[in-house]
């Protein structure tokens, strides 16, 4: 502990006498000062023991001295130390009357008492205090590393709540609760994921300090990793500020988590090396080779119905990296095996088929597609249908594909079951089929344009009765001779045959384009 007025006060060597202020004397001491200025109050940081001698002081003036004892109380100043016998024989009744008001500790020092010998006590306390917490600081950090060596982040955090008198709780980079102590803490700890994924936005490292849920506790939030993004967070909760052993302890706890999560991320790393070479296994149709270097990394993942997610960003934005990590942070709280594997502008997930690492990277997907801005193009997700590893191949090359639509269209997320159970029409809206079908009836509207005949409206008729002339011809309200000579014209301008299949198919999409562009 800091000194205080009552250790002071018991000082044998120092004989200072309470006059005012006795219960007041366990306020601890920052410094002693001394000073013979009329008003000292610019000079006060608070927590000073100010000495003086009243030199400068009418202290037998009692509204002076109220006044004066007002401003040190309010400037925070901890106590008054009266030197006896310099201008003054017994202090002044004023001074002490003022002091009793204020509730200021007065305290007499004998002539025989310099005043450097009062600030060379307080200094050696400070000094003493200082070195008690740097030992038990350090005390502290052998205990936390132990712990870290031997029983990992969860009894570091046990640790830790212990050192601090608190609580302590492990976050992983989705803000998601991954280890807390003591074990009650585990639910207050969870109602600050909205705190801790502030600080994950910001670049770190990065610290806060926020009230506890209800107002319980204060509560410290560190960012851990060394990386631009956190890797995870470290919570602190204590009824108040630690003192400079405790905070020895939280920064020891920083620091040997930020090594556990830089070690993580060099597994990590290997993982990742690992997950591309089966990856490509699969995709190349070796899925023996593939469980064979995946041995019992993955689980039965490989064996069991799965998806494959191809999504596609920027290179040097986070859109990526913030897939990677829900899927990574669903994994680990269902505990899910997962395959991702980052290449490039691209992110490849490999996840069981209806599991939440599925879920939440179309929860991730929809968060984004709700948040989006018009012209926020920084993510696109193709996910494929269920599929195994004999069909991997496959399965990549549906999710290509619903991520080659989803761009298209405008959206975050595509699944390949939606195409197959939609429309065809849909992907008529392509900016390439437009300019096709304007270019491949741009003659006939030509013709219809100088009022020589309706062969637009009769080709679609045409077609759409599957080249029967009778029900074509009364949908048009027309002889069918008149819609026969309207085809040869048709037929005539485009240089086409309608006996092709593949002209008629080209010319109904062509239809079919222009018609939703104008609709």
């Amino acid at each position: 502990m800091p000194p205080t007025l009552a250790s002071l006060v018991h000082h044998s060597a120092l004989k200072l006498t309470v006059r005012a202020g006795e219960d007041r004397l366990d306020a601890p001491v920052r410094w002693a000062h001394a000073s013979e200025l009329a008003d000292p109050v610019p000079y006060m940081e608070g927590g000073e023991l100010l000495l003086i001698t009243a030199l400068k002081l009418d202290a037998e003036d009692r509204e002076a001295m109220r006044r004066y004892v007002r401003r040190l109380a309010g400037a925070g100043v901890v106590g008054l130390g009266f030197a006896v016998g310099v201008h003054y024989d017994d202090i002044p009744e004023a001074l002490v009357e003022a002091a009793r008001e204020e509730g200021l500790p007065l305290l007499e020092v004998p002539r025989r008492t310099p005043f450097l010998a009062i600030s060379k006590a307080v200094s050696a306390a400070i000094a003493a205090d200082q070195y008690r917490a740097v030992t038990a600081g350090f005390a502290a950090q052998r205990e936390l590393t132990r712990h870290a060596l031997t029983d990992g982040p969860e009894g570091l955090l046990a640790a830790l709540a212990s050192q601090v008198d608190g609580w302590a709780a492990l976050y992983d980079a989705s803000g998601a609760v991954v280890a807390a102590a003591p074990d009650w803490a585990g639910r207050r700890a969870a109602r600050l994921t909205v705190e801790v994924t502030r600080l994950r936005d910001r670049p770190a490292p990065v610290s806060s300090v926020v009230a506890g849920p209800e107002n319980e506790d204060r509560v410290e939030l560190h960012s851990l990793g060394t990386g631009r993004r956190p890797r995870a967070a470290l919570a602190v909760g204590t009824a108040s500020a630690p003192g400079t052993a405790e905070r020895y302890a939280v920064h020891s706890a920083v620091a040997l988590l930020t090594l556990t999560t830089e070690r993580s991320r060099s597994l990590h790393a290997a993982e990742q090396r690992i997950g591309a070479a089966v990856l490509r296994m699969l995709l190349a149709g070796e899925p023996d080779h593939a469980r064979a270097v995946a041995g019992d990394l993955y689980g039965g993942l490989l064996d069991a119905p799965f998806r494959i997610i191809v999504a596609q960003g920027v290179a040097d934005g986070d859109a990526l990296g913030a897939l990677a990590e829900s899927a990574e942070s669903a994994a680990a709280r269902s505990g899910e095996a997962v395959l991702v594997v980052p290449e490039g502008e691209r992110l490849v997930v490999l996840a069981a088929d209806g599991g939440t690492v599925v879920g939440a990277c179309c929860d991730h997907a929809a968060a984004r597609e709700a948040a989006r801005k018009a012209d926020d193009d920084e993510l696109v997700v193709g996910l494929s249908a269920p599929a195994g590893p004999i069909t991997a191949s496959a399965a990549y090359k549906q999710a290509e594909q619903a991520l080659s639509v989803a761009r298209r269209r405008g959206r975050v997320l595509v699944e390949h079951e939606q195409m197959a159970a939609g429309s065809v029409l849909p992907l008529l809206a392509d900016d390439a089929v437009k300019a096709f079908a304007d270019g491949l009836l741009r003659a006939l509207r030509d013709h219809d344009a100088t009022g020589r005949g309706d062969l637009v409206a009769s080709l679609r008729a045409w077609l759409s009765r599957h080249g029967q002339w009778d029900a074509a011809a009364a949908d048009l309200g027309v002889h069918r001779h008149t819609l026969r000579y309207r085809m040869r014209r048709v037929e005539e301008i485009l240089g086409r045959s309608l006996d092709d299949p593949d002209v008629r198919m080209e010319l109904w999409l062509a239809l079919k384009a222009t018609s939703a562009d104008t609709a």
